[in-house]
């Protein structure tokens, strides 16, 4: 089984590119705290490389942006290849199956809150009907 779930912040604004065949494409990291940092110490992060493809590639480009959480599900893909000077060198990434908001912008004060915090009431002027 292959699965991995993740919640961290966008470490730059996502790119949209396309294969030579047209199909979109998107690589984009997410900075992810650690569940345990020792006392007197530093919170630690880990830096995770992850790709959306397709649909995934461009929801990510058009609705998220730099610093902003986001939730990924997907699976992990390794690899390995030789560089220029011999050296075997390994990856990894994420392939992202489902990319998802962890908080919303709230308009009226600029700020953002975490959707599983509070529960979003929108403005009347937000609602489709009066």
């Amino acid at each position: 089984m292959n699965i991995i779930a993740l919640v961290g912040r966008l470490t730059a604004d996502p790119e949209l590119k396309h294969t030579q065949s047209g199909v979109a494409v998107s690589r984009f990291s997410i900075a992810v705290d650690r569940a345990y940092t020792k006392q007197g110490e530093e919170k630690q992060v880990d830096f995770i490389n992850v790709v959306a493809w397709r649909n995934s590639a461009e929801f990510l480009c058009k609705y998220f942006s730099k610093g902003q959480r986001i939730g990924v599900q997907g699976s992990v893909r390794t690899g390995s290849y030789m560089d220029e000077n011999g050296i075997k060198r390994y990856t990894f990434e994420v392939y992202a199956d489902r990319l998802e908001f962890v908080e919303r912008k709230d308009k009226d004060t600029g700020g953002s809150f975490a959707a599983q915090d509070e529960e979003y009431i929108p403005h009347d002027e937000d609602l489709p009907f009066n």
